[in-house]
């Protein structure tokens, strides 16, 4: 992986100044990773060294994960042998190629992580079925290595390093490695973000289990209503059909995009609707327009829809926002309303009128 490397305090010639590297100038240069200039935040390592004749301060940037980056809120790209700030048609050039690459991202290796970080119980009992076709890895797949080699959850036999797809289906701890993997949960006692928060919570872990604890607060802050109307017998009905947002709340943790993983996907229980807030815009064929039409199916991370079919947590035809409005109309609700923004996507849903 491709590495820039900052000498702090070295000459045009490349012979260090004496420079007095203390404590305080090392905790200045590792604070740029968190002062909020730089956006997405860098991943970085700041470490004193000893030059020839002199000590001096080495600052290694990680390749952005997710870009382009913006320094003070704008981005800066190369034009001949100068700097100069992007065009609103270089962001978007710049912006299509990220989303390209988001198809690829759960593939991607995750070097901070290792193979001990996988539950490979959760491998041998549920993910087997991953593979394209079980006899071929039970006869030339032996090793547990082998096996999750050909299911891609680590890079390869000879490079035992986990996939970010690996981590994310089979992570004992993903949010170590992810942070932004996860699920933040609010239940507002009002119809505003300002009106009091009555319950939250981060539902962590690997994605069956965020999704199993997510609908779990769901279903449990979802109090059934009565329909009592003359003549007729009285009507339990959910105040949100839980077959919609089961449908919804999957959705938006699989075509989320993962590249940076520094976002959650947000639910917002107010008194009146839930809004379900993924980071990430449309992909592929999907456009702001198009969204959500039938007909219109894009898949942003195909190896991760592949490991939820496999766990039984998506159908895999590109139905499920088709299944999630049969199921509100069903039971009486408006249309769910979606806003398609370039890096974010916002579902809402309405109780009955």
């Amino acid at each position: 992986m491709r590495l820039d490397v900052i000498f702090v305090g070295a000459s045009g010639s490349g012979r260090p100044p004496a420079l007095p590297i203390a404590d305080r100038l090392l905790a200045q240069l590792a604070a740029i990773r968190t002062a909020g200039d730089i956006a997405p935040s860098p991943s970085l390592t700041v470490e004193k060294r000893t030059l020839p004749g002199t000590e001096g301060a080495v600052v290694a940037v990680q390749p952005a994960a997710s870009p382009p980056v913006r320094c003070k809120a704008r981005i800066w790209i190369r034009i001949g042998s100068r700097l100069a700030g992007a065009c609103a048609p270089d962001e978007r050039i710049l912006n299509k190629k990220r989303r390209s690459r988001d198809r690829r991202v759960a593939t991607m290796p995750l070097p901070s992580s290792g193979i001990a970080g996988l539950d490979l119980r959760r491998f041998e009992a549920e993910c087997l079925p991953l593979a394209v076709n079980a006899s071929d890895l039970a006869e030339h797949a032996r090793t547990v290595a082998e096996r999750l080699a050909a299911t891609k959850m680590i890079v390869s036999v000879a490079d035992p390093t986990p996939t970010i797809g690996g981590m994310l289906i089979l992570g004992k701890r993903p949010q170590d490695f992810l942070p932004g993997a996860c699920v933040l949960f609010l239940r507002i006692a009002g119809t505003e973000l300002s009106d009091e928060v009555v319950d939250q919570g981060i539902c962590n872990g690997s994605v069956a289990d965020l999704i199993r604890r997510l609908e779990a607060k769901l279903a449990a802050r979802n109090r059934p209503a009565i329909d009592l109307k003359p003549g007729t017998p009285e009507i339990h009905r959910s105040m949100f059909p839980l077959a919609a947002l089961r449908q919804l709340v999957r959705n938006a943790v699989l075509h989320r995009t993962y590249a940076g993983a520094n976002a959650p996907v947000r639910v917002l229980r107010f008194e009146d609707r839930i809004a379900i807030i993924s980071p990430g815009g449309p992909c592929g064929a999907v456009t702001a327009r198009t969204f959500g039409r039938p007909g219109a199916v894009a898949c942003r991370n195909p190896f991760l829809a592949e490991a939820m079919r496999a766990l039984g947590l998506v159908q895999g035809f590109g139905l499920g926002l088709q299944a999630a409005q049969s199921a509100l109309r069903a039971a009486g609700h408006p249309e769910p309303e979606f806003r398609v923004e370039p890096n974010r996507l916002r579902c809402t849903v309405r109780t009955r009128p």
